[in-house]
Formats: C-alpha cells, structure tokens, sequence
C-alpha cells in the first residue's frame, strides 16, 4: 500500500461527503498507524493537490486539506460500488461504446480505457467496449471531461449468439482470474475475523482503524477488475459473493473503534470551529443510513 493510495482509503472512509477541511496533523497521525512516516505522506499530500485531487490551504503556520469535487465524486462512486448491495437482475441488453480516436492522441485514449475500466467496460476488441449495466451517463460525463465526444458512438444492443452471453463475458473479463483473486482475499481475511470474534476484549481503536483501513485497501482493489456483473453471467462457482461478505463483516466489526480513533485525531482549522460539528454529523447521518450498529455504536459517546 502506497502513501497515496493510503490517503485515498482515508478520505474515503471518513471524509468523503464531509464538506469542510482535515488539517495535515490528523493525517499524520492517522498515516503513522499505518507505518509511514511524515516525509511520505506530505510528498503524497504535494502530488495530489497538483494532480487536482485535494485543495490546500495554510492558517498561520499549519496546512489544511479538502477533497475536491473531482476526487469526491471518484470516492461516491467507489462506496457505492462496495457498499451498495447486490443485485442480479438483468435487462438483457448490452451497452456499446466505440471509439476512433487520432493516433495524435494516444494519451487521451489511453485515459480513455483507463476510465472505461474503472467504470465497468469491458473490450470486446481494441475499440469496442460493452457493459451489461446502463452506463451511457457517466460514460458521456467521462467523454466531455477529456473532450472526445466527437471520437465515441454509443449503442445499447441484445446479443443473438452464436454463443451465450456468459460466454461473451468470460471473452471481455478474465473472470477466473478475478476469481481466484477472491479467493486469496477469502483466504486472507477470514482467519482475522475470526481471530477478532475470538478474542476476550476488544481491538484497541488504533488497531481497529489501521486493519479497517487495510480492509477497505484490498477489497477496492476489486473495482478496478470487477465490472459487477448480473448473476446470469457470473461462474456458477463466483467467489466475490462470500468475499463481499466477509468484508462488509468485518468492516462493521472494526468501525466502532476505527471510527472513535479518527475522531479523536481530528481537528478543525482555528477559523472553521464549525467543522468538527459538521464532520460528527456525516459520520451519524452515514451511521443511520448504512450500518446501524457499527458506526452508530462508535458515535455514541462522541460529543460535537
């Protein structure tokens, strides 16, 4: 796990619909726990507010950081794809987007994949994506962001063979590879929650939120390779369905701690009081909303 990538899990986790600042001490501290030291985390600090993900400001002598509206929607897209549950129903249509994109432009398109990918796309030959999901919107969003619209045609389409849909899947993603990746995540996760459930007293906070933080780090991996496909193209034998459920245990299990941990290392800009209020109020707001007892239980002695 890298400074970055770190940072990312943290905004993610706990900052991501908070509106206001996180002053560079909490993250210090909170990036400690996970074993990198100060340099690491003010260089990676440095290169994502020059890549446009974090703004920054300085109050006297001190540094404050806050997501930008870029790195905010990345972060709402990646929770919803973690923590939204399952559904395995299907309309039977593929959507199709296709490119010719200048050679002059090789970067962009290159990009191009890059988001396609993350988005749920998969090739089914070098300029040809589909996805079994309606992803036209975001999909026209990602294209006017990089200026290739007039580069993409959209489709949406039934496939009629010659071979199954299933089969058409497994020729766009390497689905017993991202298989067997939930497999090693299973067999990597499971003997923690079961040492957790096993132990006589609890994880203390600091270790609840570095595992929390490590947890949430290898299942994100997953959106990256995972398009998310309906039930009725997925492997009879599809692993991600006990790992999606072995993470969302064990991530309710370590959130009272981990939750308690960051609060008690937040702290607000001398001339925005109003954020530690406003921060203790999302993570309520996103306790009622998601996971009744693990975030709410964390907050429930929290003043703010």
């Amino acid at each position: 796990m890298r400074p970055r990538a770190a940072l990312f899990d943290v905004h993610g986790l706990f900052l991501r619909e908070y509106r206001g600042e996180v002053w560079v001490g909490t993250l210090l501290r909170l990036m400690e726990e996970l074993g990198f030291t100060a340099e690491a985390v003010r260089v990676a600090l440095s290169r994502m507010v020059s890549h446009g993900w974090l703004a920054s400001r300085r109050v006297g002598r001190k540094s404050y950081y806050a997501l930008t509206e870029r790195s905010r929607r990345r972060l709402d897209e990646a929770a919803a794809r973690i923590f939204a549950p399952e559904d395995g129903k299907w309309d039977s249509r593929w959507r199709i987007l296709t490119y010719s994109v200048p050679e002059g432009r090789r970067a962009d398109r290159d990009r191009l994949r890059r988001e396609l990918m993350w988005l749920g796309f998969g090739p089914l030959s070098n300029s040809t994506w589909i996805s079994p999901a309606p992803l036209f919107e975001r999909a026209r969003e990602v294209l006017e962001a990089q200026g290739l619209k007039e580069y993409v045609a959209l489709f949406s389409a039934e496939h009629h063979g010659p071979a199954a849909d299933r089969r058409l899947a497994e020729k766009c993603w390497d689905l017993a590879a991202i298989n067997q990746q939930y497999g090693q995540f299973i067999g990597s996760v499971r003997p923690r929650l079961l040492a957790a459930r096993q132990r006589r007293s609890p994880l203390p906070d600091n270790a609840c939120f570095a595992e929390q933080v490590r947890l949430v780090h290898g299942f994100r991996k997953f959106l990256f390779v995972d398009p998310g496909l309906p039930a009725s193209l997925l492997p009879r034998e599809w692993r991600g369905h006990e790992a999606r459920r072995l993470f969302r245990e064990y991530f309710d299990l370590l959130s009272p701690g981990s939750t308690r941990f960051f609060v008690a290392a937040f702290a607000a800009a001398p001339d925005r009081p109003q954020d530690q209020a406003a921060l203790l109020a999302w993570l309520r707001r996103a306790a009622r909303a998601a996971r009744p007892h693990s975030l709410r239980t964390s907050l429930s002695g929290v003043r703010g």
